[in-house]
């Protein structure tokens, strides 16, 4: 199982996950990382969960189109949406504040 760290506000969450899960889907039914994820809309148009990946960046999807289009230059910094992509691998994010 793959182990998802979040980081909020100088603390940092941690928690094993099911393999191929979606952590805004896990938040919305409010299993880990809930309440420690901002999510809106969960179809990748709002932008609000967006996050720079930490660690494991390698081990998820490459960006979609959706991703392309709400980010823009900031997915060369690392920046992804949490909405748009399947925990397969242990992964470290960070959201902004």
């Amino acid at each position: 199982m793959p182990i998802v760290k979040i980081h909020k506000d100088e603390k940092c969450f941690e928690q094993h996950v099911e393999k191929n899960v979606n952590l805004v889907v896990q938040a919305g039914i409010k299993k880990f990382p809930f309440p420690h994820l901002k999510y809106k809309c969960g179809m990748g148009t709002c932008g609000t969960c967006a996050s720079i990946i930490i660690s494991g960046a390698k081990n998820i999807d490459e960006p979609n189109w959706k991703e392309i289009k709400i980010l823009k230059e900031k997915i060369k910094l690392g920046y992804r949406l949490t909405c748009q992509f399947r925990v397969s691998k242990d992964l470290e994010i960070k959201q902004d504040i």
